[in-house]
């Protein structure tokens, strides 16, 4: 099993069970590790671990119909899986997949209340099904500790790949100090870079490429994930329970997915419904975006009116553009060859979208909501965020280039109140006239 980040967090959250009793819920998207880091987690830490998958056993689900009474759960669990055994104050039941059974998150609230045991729960399209909206019993609220999981990060996969930890911290010293990276370290780290674009942060993709360096099985093996989501799109089309998306709403869905590639190969990377349909409209629209977004496939990036903050204030709701939360799964969407290009140092014409999508994946990472900044002067700032709680400009850079908008914001200090900048390009550990400039791949160090 690899490594992952959100393994503390999930430490954190069982030593504050002392103070309130609340269930793990972790959100994301599928294929991103979720069961295989909780069934870990349980393992480690409990006496007795009952594992629930409700997209496997639907017949399980008819526990939950009736009073939500925690005897009565636990009795018809016993009664549905032979031979396991759940102690009070030593068990951790996993509810997997709970989006297919809106009752059972509804149970988290007495199950906490009654306080004998513990509850992971795992959800991908939790964000937008939840529960069932004409049958469920209601999200149990104040009783859920909400993580948020994502595709593995650069530092998660270099861990993958069995990079010196003492290595990682030395990159994270000369970012800190503004020091030179070693050539040699700096050359090689570029490589790895080259990699993890290509393969993304799917465990199942890394794992396949570790084992293999088979860049054609990653490639199909991507594919073989996005024909998954898309099912996912209409997977309880005609659902009589289910209130969830029809047949019109889910060629919408398709129809902006598979834009996306198109979307960010442009100069001008703001999304555009023509892209879609020659006169489409933003209605039309609406509800498929975020669909994605709150499935954790994409990432929406605001631009600003104004670089101030609270930016949520200043952004500009029909401005923005769409990037998606796994680089690689991009990549897989372009042509066939465009991995071993990257692999050779070659990004062709979608350098540009390339780079940008790595990083805006590396702020989503990093929890950060994503903005920009363009006016139709021709000032485009790629992005516009906080680094150690101050407003810094982000510019990403296809080529070790000028970045005139970048220059030409904190030269006039007086009117955008800016002064911090950080370039990201092909290069090394760098600063002057405000502007720290450093390689892509320590993006994930910006927090």
């Amino acid at each position: 099993m690899f490594e992952r980040k959100i393994y503390k967090e999930m430490i954190s959250w069982k030593e504050n069970q002392n103070i309130k009793k609340k269930a793990l819920v972790i959100k994301g998207a599928r294929q991103i590790g979720k069961t295989t880091i909780v069934k870990e987690f349980a393992r480690k830490n409990y006496e007795n671990v009952v594992y629930i998958n409700f997209m496997q056993n639907e017949s399980i689900k008819s526990v939950f119909n009736n009073d939500l009474i925690v005897d009565v759960l636990i009795r018809g669990i016993t009664a549905n899986i032979p031979n396991i055994k759940i102690v009070p104050y030593k068990t951790v039941l996993i509810f997997d997949e709970i989006q297919e059974c809106s009752n059972a998150r509804s149970s988290l609230k007495p199950f906490m209340e009654d306080g004998r045991f513990d509850i992971i729960a795992t959800g991908s399209l939790l964000g937008i099904k939840g529960y069932n909206k004409k049958k469920g019993k209601g999200v149990p609220t104040g009783f859920e500790r909400t993580l948020y999981m994502k595709p593995m990060d650069f530092e998660e996969y270099l861990w993958a790949k069995g990079i010196s930890k003492d290595i990682i911290e030395y990159l994270k010293k000369c970012y800190t100090n503004i020091e030179k990276i070693d050539d040699s370290i700096n050359t090689k780290f570029f490589d790895y870079f080259n990699e993890y674009i290509c393969v993304g942060g799917m465990p199942e993709v890394v794992d396949l490429f570790l084992k293999t360096s088979d860049i054609n099985l990653v490639r199909d093996t991507q594919r073989d994930i996005i024909e998954e989501y898309k099912d996912d799109f209409g997977k309880h089309l005609n659902d009589e329970e289910i209130e969830y998306v029809d047949s019109i709403e889910l060629n919408k869905i398709l129809e902006v997915f598979e834009s996306i590639p198109s979307q960010l190969s442009k100069e001008n990377k703001k999304f555009q419904y023509s892209k879609i349909k020659v006169k489409g409209r933003a209605s039309e629209y609406e509800k498929a975006i975020e669909w994605l977004k709150d499935a954790g496939i994409i990432s929406k990036c605001y631009n600003l009116s104004l670089i101030e903050s609270p930016f949520d204030e200043n952004k500009v709701d029909n401005q923005f553009k769409l990037y998606m939360q796994d680089t690689g799964l991009f990549i897989s969407m372009l042509d066939d060859d465009t991995s071993a290009n990257i692999l050779a140092g070659d990004l062709g014409i979608y350098k540009g979208a390339i780079y940008e999508n790595i990083i805006a994946e590396a702020f989503t990472k990093n929890d950060k909501k994503l903005y920009y900044y363009s006016k139709s002067s021709g000032l485009e700032i790629d992005f516009v965020t906080k680094i150690n709680g101050e407003i810094t400009l982000v510019e990403v850079k296809a080529t070790n280039g000028n970045a005139k908008s970048l220059k030409y914001l904190l030269e006039h200090y007086e009117h955008y109140k800016v002064n911090r900048a950080v370039k990201l390009a092909k290069t090394n550990i760098g600063y002057a006239n405000n502007i720290l400039t450093i390689p892509y791949y320590l993006a994930f160090i910006l927090v």
